[in-house]
């Protein structure tokens, strides 16, 4: 199976679909008069899609065991069809729509199965994916251009000379891929001063996002949230809380992390922590959601706000 361990967990729906034809308007008025010898063929239908639902994963080799919260299994009858239509709903890091189709088609087999004995032309003519939602994709705003961003590596060692810049350069490629254009990037070492003064510049200027990458945790030097808090119009709370209950679920030591998140003007800012995996997990955490923010900056000034 894939790595899904970075996705971060959101609310995923699915619904699929399989239609059975029969060969006999007959057949129909069996089913719906409860006549058929097997039983009650919706009824079965219904109880083996929910069967089949939640054993998705026992049948299908590379898929993920996952919560499934709901299901809802409906049919349509028509002169000679029966149309399954089959909705899952999880709270997970990856979607339902396997689970939605594996419940239409065993469904569907059941309904075939059991209307077999009495119409022997039977045909399951389609069996496919209606809509799913709740995946990253359905996060991401759309932006008449580029928002552009600035990174800023704070770290004592890099601005010596002395390591390579990993993390803001793991921080430039993410938000590349996300069409951010990285218009700034700059090195300075822990102090606290010259870290204010380099991010106001910048949130002067024409940026839409700041992220600086090191100076979160405890060590003497590390004064990052010192530097940045006073110089936010806004703090955004919500935003380093979702990032530490991110990062916590996959590393302890992440509750010592002290980013700080918020507003200077239309700018928004994220102190990310220094090391690189610690930034990427944050990144994972946090985009593409939080360019929501840029949109709605975006729009307020197009409406002069």
């Amino acid at each position: 199976m894939i790595d899904i361990t970075h996705k971060p967990t959101t609310l995923r729906e699915a619904t699929a679909e399989a239609t059975v034809m029969v060969s006999l308007p007959e057949t129909m008025i069996a089913v719906k008069e409860r006549r058929v010898p097997k039983g009650d063929v919706l009824e079965a239908a219904r109880v083996a899609a929910l069967f089949a639902v939640k054993r998705t994963a026992d049948m299908i080799p590379d898929c993920h065991p996952l919560p499934v919260e709901f299901t809802a299994v409906a049919f349509e009858t028509g002169p000679t069809s029966i149309r399954v239509t089959v909705s899952v709903k999880t709270i997970y890091r990856t979607g339902a729509e396997v689970e939605a189709m594996h419940g239409a088609s065993v469904a569907a087999l059941t309904v075939y199965d059991m209307l077999k004995p009495i119409d022997k032309g039977i045909t399951i003519e389609r069996i496919g994916l209606v809509e799913k939602s709740g995946g990253k994709s359905d996060w991401n705003d759309r932006f008449e251009k580029a928002p552009r961003a600035a990174v800023l590596v704070i770290s004592d060692g890099v601005s010596a000379g002395k390591k390579e810049d990993k993390a803001g350069a793991a921080i430039a490629r993410r938000l590349e891929k996300l069409g951010v254009e990285v218009a700034l990037r700059s090195v300075l070492p822990d102090e606290p001063a010259q870290v204010a003064s380099q991010v106001k510049e910048w949130a002067q200027g024409n940026i839409d996002l700041i992220l600086t990458t090191g100076g979160t945790g405890l060590s003497p030097r590390d004064r990052t949230p010192e530097a940045i808090a006073p110089i936010l119009d806004r703090e955004v709370p919500g935003i380093m809380e979702a990032a530490r209950y991110y990062g916590q679920e996959r590393m302890p030591r992440a509750m010592m992390s002290r980013g700080v998140a918020g507003m200077i003007g239309r700018t928004l800012v994220i102190t990310l922590p220094g090391s690189t995996r610690g930034a990427e997990e944050t990144m994972d955490a946090l985009f593409p959601f939080v360019l929501h923010v840029i949109k709605v900056q975006e729009l307020a000034f197009r409406h002069g706000m």
